[in-house]
């Protein structure tokens, strides 16, 4: 529940934050990972919303 607060808190619609990072994650570098955080996300070039 609290990453999508998060994620409306920083004008993400929700659904379009948690496709593309629960997509992203398994290739994500774990020194990389803060990226996925809502306040750092910029959504993939093809999922612009």
């Amino acid at each position: 529940m609290s990453l999508i607060q998060s994620a409306k808190l920083n004008k993400h619609e929700p659904y379009a934050y948690l496709k593309d990072v629960l997509a992203r994650l398994p290739t994500q570098k774990a020194s990389a990972i803060d990226e996925l955080l809502p306040h750092n996300w910029k959504p993939a070039a093809a999922e612009k919303v």
